[in-house]
């Protein structure tokens, strides 16, 4: 079951369009960078998008800075709010069940196809924008201080590239599970209806929500658990030495999301009467 829903989803153009659309933002911008030579002073815009003009490298971060706080969740909440709704708009629910599938099987198998969409997305990010990275601004004048290909970090350390690579594949992991919670919500909003845009809408009117009541003191009591508020945990990565603390405490939430939001799809689509 797990393999036939990852092939649908590598055949499904929607997919695929939503992999281009995140890996063209960050193109346009770095295009846009090194055509005009404006960058935003440091401190200002995206993450990481004053250094990349000095090097390259480090536009995978910058990029993924830019997909993260709209265009990811965007893209993930379409993929999830499709997953159950999607077969029962189309009809094909019923059809799907009647076969020797159990539900919680069933499920499983969306959950790990939502899972592969999110990974890839954020690894696709990440290649194109290095590869545009360092073909605009090239590896920058931190090769000569830390050896070839070195990177500044957040802390004035020298990286070098291998450690660069280390970082960014934490960073990787650190986002897709990040993505996977907004997926599993976006899973139970699926098996809460029959339309794939009001599960979709759902996931973005939670992220929305939760922005809005992050900066508020009078939500103190409870922003530690908002999904958007760890997600730029991952920026403490490129810190030497790696502040750890943000990031476990950043995963512990995202995957406590996972377990709580797949729990509760289970136990509403087990009981639930698919007429669809």
């Amino acid at each position: 079951m797990i393999g036939v829903e990852l092939r649908l989803l590598v055949r499904r153009r929607r997919v695929w369009l939503c992999w281009a659309l995140l890996c063209a933002l960050p193109a346009l911008v770095a295009v846009l960078l090194a055509a005009t030579d404006i960058v935003p002073a440091p401190g200002q815009g995206g993450a990481f998008l004053s250094a990349v003009v000095s090097n390259g490298q480090l536009f995978p971060a910058a990029a993924l800075a830019l997909v993260l706080p709209v265009f990811l969740p965007i893209t993930v909440a379409i993929v999830a709010g499709d997953a159950v709704a999607g077969e029962a708009s189309a009809g094909m629910l019923r059809y799907l069940l009647v076969r020797p599938v159990g539900r919680l099987r069933l499920l499983v198998a969306k959950l790990v196809s939502v899972a592969a969409f999110v990974l890839l997305a954020v690894l696709f990010v990440t290649l194109t924008s290095y590869v545009v990275g360092v073909a605009a601004f090239g590896f920058g004048a931190d090769a000569a201080v830390g050896g070839a290909g070195g990177v500044t970090s957040l802390s004035g350390v020298v990286l070098t590239p291998v450690e660069l690579a280390q970082r960014t594949a934490f960073t990787v992991g650190y986002l897709a599970l990040c993505m996977l919670a907004l997926g599993a919500i976006g899973l139970f909003f699926s098996t809460l209806t029959d339309s794939p845009l009001a599960a979709a809408l759902g996931v973005l009117a939670l992220v929305v929500t939760s922005a809005v009541l992050l900066p508020l003191d009078a939500a103190e009591a409870v922003r530690f658990y908002l999904p958007t508020t760890h997600w730029l945990a991952w920026i403490d990565l490129f810190r030497d030495p790696i502040l750890w603390t943000a990031v476990r405490e950043g995963a512990a939430v995202q995957a406590g999301y996972v377990l709580v939001a797949f729990g509760a799809a289970w136990a509403n689509f087990a009981t639930k009467d698919i007429t669809s």
